[in-house]
């Protein structure tokens, strides 16, 4: 069992699903990256800004017991213990 899961997050953007795929990974791993990819982010200037914004409703959606890191277009995910 690896450490860490890898999700694409596509032009349907933060979805029930999504968010419901990414939970489970997390029962089996500490830490998840989504990769943003390049239909979910339209306006390649803003790029950064929409990545940001997707980490900021994740980590949102998931709950204080996970912290969020942005390098380039991949949000990393690590789940903290309390």
């Amino acid at each position: 069992m690896g450490k860490i899961g890898f999700i694409q997050l596509g032009k349907n953007g933060l979805t029930e699903n999504f968010i419901l795929t990414l939970k489970n990974h997390f029962k089996k791993r500490k830490n998840v990256r989504i990769s943003v990819l390049k239909s979910a982010r339209n306006d390649k200037k803003a790029g950064k800004q929409i990545v940001k914004e997707y980490a900021d409703k994740i980590r949102e959606r998931l709950g204080d017991n996970f912290k969020t890191r942005i390098i380039g277009f991949v949000i990393v995910i690590k789940k903290i213990k309390k």
